[in-house]
């Protein structure tokens, strides 16, 4: 990735936004109050407008209102005073970004192995919204860079981007409503017979911090799977995710007794199959991370209506674990 400079990013702050007015048609009636701030004023996040009604910029009919589940009548008056802000203070550096499509409106990156996402406690900078921020200065004005949605550090493919507020909201929406497609190719322990469907909430582990879990009581997660290729040991699957919690893939099939090939954290680096040769258990090792690729993404251009596709071929070094893998699995 070769960073080749480091700086402080400081552009010029956004300037004061103008007041904006709505008033509730008959079709939302009895929505709640950031959801229909979502719909009359389009060029903001749900999120970000969530936040704003908490912190008493929006008036309902006059008066200050900063309940987001608040219902709204036809004909209510909305007044919102949206926030003139530096959306991050991550600093600008030039990291290389693998970019497979860019418009004026967003782009798709194909992200490598140990490249974190966002900056953090363990990577204060080195991220991808770091390379963001130098190469798409534009990013700064977007939230979280533009970042649709995320990938772990050592989780390979693709990943799209927004470089405007207005793309980034109609992104974000598709991505709630299950509009955007996510295929992944995962190599799990085991083999596996046939494909399914694994069905089981997701929260914070109730030890390990670092991790998450199936937990009753979790957020919902659903995880689709077909079986592309069986080994003697392994099974290459391919992975459509109808949610995208932290770490999903990887804490549902370690659930299922099938951890991702190389995971460190879920239990898919212990491999002791009886047979196995030294080379395949060095392939395994020398992987050094989770057999997991995020190798297909489909969306429809937030602006064009387009319905765009793209796919990524999986990393040399997974490439090369496949390799060993049919040498040893003849058949």
């Amino acid at each position: 990735m070769g960073k080749k400079t480091d700086q402080q990013y400081s552009p010029e702050p956004k300037p004061a936004s103008s007041t904006l007015l709505a008033e509730v048609e008959a079709a939302h009636e009895g929505a709640r109050l950031d959801a229909a701030c979502a719909h009359y004023f389009p060029d903001y996040s749900r999120m970000r407008l969530k936040t704003w009604i908490e912190a008493g910029r929006l008036r309902l009919n006059g008066s200050p209102c900063d309940r987001p589940r608040q219902p709204v009548a036809a004909g209510d008056q909305l007044r919102l005073e949206p926030e003139a802000q530096q959306e991050t203070a991550a600093r600008a550096q030039d990291l290389a970004l693998a970019v497979v499509y860019a418009d004026a409106h967003l782009l798709v990156i194909n992200k490598p192995a140990g490249f974190t996402v966002h900056p953090g406690a363990g990577a204060p900078d080195g991220t991808v919204q770091n390379a963001l921020l130098h190469h798409y200065p534009q990013t700064a004005r977007v939230p979280r860079a533009g970042l649709i949605h995320r990938l772990d550090k050592n989780t390979t493919g693709l990943m799209v981007v927004a470089l405007d507020e207005a793309a980034h909201t109609a992104l974000t929406a598709a991505m709630a409503r299950r509009e955007i497609r996510r295929e992944y190719d995962a190599l799990v322990n085991g083999s596996l017979v046939t494909g399914g469907t694994v069905d089981a909430p997701l929260g914070r582990h109730p030890r390990d911090r670092i991790k998450r879990a199936v937990i009753v009581g979790g957020r919902p997660a659903v995880t689709h799977f077909q079986v592309a290729e069986r080994f003697a040991w392994h099974s290459l699957l391919r992975v459509q995710l109808e949610t995208g919690r932290t770490h999903q893939i990887r804490v549902h099939f370690a659930h299922i007794k099938h951890p991702v090939t190389g995971d460190p954290v879920y239990g898919g680096e212990s491999f002791r199959a009886r047979g196995a040769s030294a080379a395949l258990r060095a392939a395994v090792a020398g992987l050094g991370r989770q057999a997991l690729h995020a190798a297909r993404l489909g969306f429809r251009h937030p602006v064009s209506g387009e319905f765009l596709s793209f796919e990524a071929p999986r990393p040399a070094d997974f490439e090369a674990l496949l390799a060993q893998l049919r040498r040893e699995s003849p058949g």
